[in-house]
């Protein structure tokens, strides 16, 4: 018989990138007292990662655990970014309802389309906390209507569109069900959640079925497979079945040697889990997500959407520049190897595929964020290695026509701008779909354009708008193939010989176009060290020293003036490099290579490919 388990609520966050969705469960965290009062306790303290901290986005999704008015309140964070937007599919997966953080200012944005679209799929009631509310700027009346026409776009129910507002600012750590009264915690928005979140409903005594959402990875215990109770309960040393409703044939005997439950930050062992319970499981090494744990007399795996296919692929492989091995650590195919393979074990939307080549690898993600945090990761760890340059993946109808992946991409920017992100849009194969005015004098336009269009863009975008344009994207299917695309204008400057940079040969190299390098650094033939202005490549010498004689004197160098070179991030140097450059990474370096690195064979090979 279905009952319903009152002491618990499963609630997930969603929203759109930056509207506080981290700093809001930072403040719930504290003000249910899971921090003690002299604690300190680091901001967004739930972006665990050193790189969700420093670029402030979340990547993946985590769980915890608060406590009001003896009910357990299990929370999950989820990423707001189009990339890891696997990640948001599947913990909805795991809760009875959500809530939707949304900007004061900014309003609904494309992401809170995607993660709400997603909840009312599942028929999950939505609770609205409008954030941020102490910006100066702020219009939350405003947003609350645009919230609604958003629910009215994507066809929500009558029960679904009586939804609450809650009034937050989570930085301050109050909210509020009413503008005009103040307050000063948390306490409506704990109350709102236990309200009009539905409690957990399964059978007790039916058979134990746990569909696991997320899968979490720790050096000392391996896999550990986290998900909610649907019905049954769950034990230590109890024995289960592990299937999985798209494997029928898969069918495993194992058993349950650790269970855990969330409390606040930390994983707390216990003995047994109920209906509705959030718990995480360690112990069974070939768990996967999408897979249900069931008692052996009564299999029935709990069906589970499938993942987003990934859009966007690289080659990763070894080093094999003349300045190989000297700065990385790990440099062979082996690690190189393994470590890609144990990705695999937390991120579901990545793919990983040997080649023909055994010191080359093909991985395939979501988008060049979702690469460019793994290129990341690994260059922290010490791996040095080489990256292609981002392409595609292709599809093909029954017809044998060829399909490539679609964005759609909202752009807001100042109206000055709107004609020059129109004109680079439309050269990428871009369609503005509509054009209409966003908040606070900014221009908004909508575009549907191939995701190939989109490699290399954001870099010539913050250019174009001088940092004043916001731009985000959501995958939008496929569709025809648009035609060939011209990525880049500027041809390359390339290194000559081998050696270090000089000032006397950069002096002459800057009148080509900007450098990458200043003097002093360790170069070698075939290696990038600027961008041309114009459409061809060329070689130029960094190290040419300057002929001394009894006329010229040394010191005469001192007049020479150096532009400052463009020192490029790792994401700027993804956008820039060619299909026929390689990016080589180490732990302290970027250099921007040809695949080809002798000039001869260069020459060559151009000419055979423009046949």
């Amino acid at each position: 018989m279905q009952q319903k388990r009152e002491d618990v609520r499963n609630v997930a966050i969603i929203a759109h990138v930056d509207h506080g969705k981290t700093t809001l469960v930072d403040e719930l965290l504290k003000q249910s007292g899971v921090f003690r009062e002299n604690q300190e306790v680091a901001e967004r303290v739930m972006d665990s990662n050193d790189i969700e901290r420093e670029r402030g986005i979340t990547i993946l999704s985590k769980n915890t655990a608060v406590t009001y008015k003896n009910t357990k309140i299990n929370i999950i964070d989820t990423p707001g970014h189009a990339d890891f937007g696997g990640e948001v599919e599947r913990v909805l997966k795991m809760v009875n309802g959500v809530i939707l953080v949304v900007d004061a200012f900014e309003g609904p944005m494309p992401q809170t389309k995607f993660v709400l679209r997603k909840a009312l799929e599942l028929k999950l009631p939505v609770i609205v906390c409008v954030n941020k509310i102490d910006r100066p700027e702020a219009r939350p009346l405003e947003v609350v209507d645009e919230v609604l026409e958003l629910f009215l776009d994507l066809e929500a129910d009558d029960a679904q569109l009586d939804c609450p507002f809650v009034f937050a600012s989570a930085k301050t750590g109050s909210a509020t069900l009413n503008l005009t009264v103040k307050n000063k915690d948390m306490k409506p928005l704990f109350d709102t959640i236990l309200d009009y979140i539905p409690a957990p409903e399964g059978d007790p005594d039916a058979g134990t079925q746990v569909l696991i959402s997320t899968i979490d990875y720790n050096e000392y215990v391996g896999r550990i497979g986290v998900g909610k109770v649907d019905n049954g309960h769950i034990a230590v040393n109890q024995e289960v079945v592990l299937c999985n409703a798209h494997d029928p044939e898969k069918q495993k005997k194992v058993k349950i040697s650790k269970l855990y439950e969330f409390d606040g930050l930390n994983k707390v062992d216990v003995k047994e889990a109920g209906i509705g319970s959030i718990v995480a499981i360690s112990g069974i090494t070939d768990i996967h997500i999408g897979d249900t744990l069931c008692s052996p007399e009564h299999i029935a795996p709990i069906p589970f959407q499938k993942i987003s296919e990934p859009t966007i692929a690289m080659h990763f492989m070894v080093n094999d520049s003349p300045l190989a091995g000297q700065e990385g650590k790990f440099v062979t195919s082996r690690h190189i190897r393994d470590r890609l393979f144990r990705e695999l074990n937390t991120d579901v939307s990545l793919r990983v595929e040997e080649t023909d080549s055994p010191d080359s690898f093909k991985v395939s993600g979501r988008g060049e964020l979702h690469l460019s945090v793994l290129i990341e990761n690994m260059r922290r760890e010490s791996f040095e290695f080489a990256v292609s340059k981002a392409e595609v993946l292709y599809k093909t109808d029954e017809n044998g026509k060829r399909l490539e992946p679609m964005e759609l991409t909202y752009i807001d920017v100042p109206e000055e701008y709107s004609g020059i992100v129109i004109e680079k849009l439309s050269q990428r194969k871009g369609e503005l779909r509509s054009m209409g005015n966003g908040t606070g004098g900014y221009t908004r336009l909508e575009f549907s354009i191939p995701s190939r269009g989109l490699i290399g863009y954001r870099g010539d975008f913050m250019t174009d708008t001088k940092g004043n344009g916001i731009m985000n994207s959501v995958f939008d299917g496929y569709g025809p193939y648009k035609g060939d695309i011209q990525y880049r204008k500027q041809g390359s400057l390339i290194a000559f010989e081998s050696g270090e940079s000089i000032t006397y040969g950069l002096f002459n190299a800057q009148e080509r176009g900007t450098l990458f390098i200043g003097p002093g650094v360790k170069v070698y033939s075939g290696m990038v060290i600027g961008s041309n202005g114009r459409g061809e490549d060329i070689e130029v010498n960094v190290c040419k020293k300057k002929q001394l004689t009894n006329t010229r004197s040394s010191s005469a160098d001192e007049a020479l003036r150096l532009v400052p070179p463009k020192l490029m991030s790792l994401e700027q140097c993804l956008d820039f490099i060619d299909t026929d450059e390689l990016l080589e990474v180490t732990p302290s370096s970027l250099r921007i290579r040809k695949k080809i690195l002798d000039p001869t064979l260069r020459k060559r090979a151009a000419i055979k490919k423009n046949q």
